[in-house]
């Protein structure tokens, strides 16, 4: 039931909504131009909860005006054979975009397998040249969870110049890109990880506090500045009285949701506006292509004007 405080829950489905109608309108245009926007997931092995993702992704891209098509390789295939496949995929024009879903069998390293895309068709913001764009300010094909968790903290309506930023966790695909994303805003970033001395103290100034470790339930109310935005970037399953499951964030909402002016809920949150970022990649990486494509067609012509001149 609605509560007094439900206001305080910034729910990502809104700015979910925005950016995929932003997404729609720009694939009707690619597809009245003859470039249809088109997504391949792969997936290797079994794994009923990849198929979860897979569903949710196919049904917002078709929503979106983009088509999918989902790959599946056998849990023993060789990562030298999903390089090859991989690289198939990188030379087809047809194909705009290449999903990794995660996660994969030991044998596959799966950073060896993000970096075989081509970084003009990575839509999810993995391959080392995108995640290093990020620090030279090339911020359109980032990491889609970093982005969409900074998305959240837009929705908020505060200045971000000047914001006093802490993130709990750094990882290279969360952590690390979203402080990138925030400096590149105007904002004063600290980063905090396993061996910080003190999180809380860190925690307790942050006008905005992004948590991503994967521990439920680890920032406290105590923790938290009066007023802050909070970005619970965590899933984690928790046990229930009755023997159940829950999914729960790597904050304690219940308490944080009295202190706090936002907070994002789990699940609710940041995941939706995940998948609308990895949409709004794929746009962007279509972009690209074409300026590629173009740009090549023009070098193949002039070289040809020139030929005839000279001959």
């Amino acid at each position: 039931m609605p509560t007094a405080d439900d206001h305080r829950y910034l729910k990502g489905a809104p700015v979910a909504a925005r950016i995929l109608a932003e997404v729609r309108a720009e694939a009707e245009r690619a597809t009245a131009e003859g470039f249809r926007p088109k997504l391949v997931s792969i997936t290797v092995g079994d794994v009923a909860a990849v198929d979860v993702y897979v569903r949710n992704q196919r049904s917002k891209a078709e929503a979106a005006g983009i088509d999918f098509e989902e790959r599946r390789f056998p849990a023993e295939i060789s990562a030298d054979e999903l390089e090859a496949a991989i690289h198939g995929m990188n030379a087809d024009p047809r194909i705009t975009g290449i999903i990794i879903q995660r996660p994969v069998p030991a044998h596959i390293p799966i950073k060896a397998i993000q970096a075989a895309v081509h970084p003009l068709k990575d839509v999810e913001g993995m391959h080392p040249a995108s995640i290093g764009n990020i620090v030279y300010n090339e911020l359109d094909l980032a990491p889609c969870t970093a982005a969409a968790s900074v998305e959240m903290l837009k929705a908020t309506g505060l200045e971000l110049k000047g914001l006093e930023v802490v993130i709990v966790g750094h990882s290279e695909i969360v952590g690390k890109p979203i402080a990138f994303l925030l400096m590149s805003e105007g904002a004063t970033v600290t980063v905090c990880h396993h061996m910080t001395r003190s999180v809380a103290a860190h925690a307790r100034r942050a006008d905005a506090l992004f948590v991503a470790v994967g521990r439920p339930r680890l920032i406290k109310a105590d923790m938290v500045k009066p007023g802050a935005a909070v970005i619970d970037i965590g899933i984690n399953s928790e046990a229930t009285a009755d023997g159940g499951t829950r999914i729960v964030g790597d904050v304690d909402t219940e308490s944080v949701r009295e202190v706090a002016s936002w907070i994002t809920p789990v699940p609710g949150g940041v995941g939706p506006v995940t998948v609308a970022i990895l949409l709004r990649n794929t746009m962007v990486a279509l972009q690209r292509q074409r300026a590629l494509y173009r740009s090549t067609y023009q070098a193949d012509a002039n070289s040809s004007v020139r030929r005839l001149r000279a001959g």
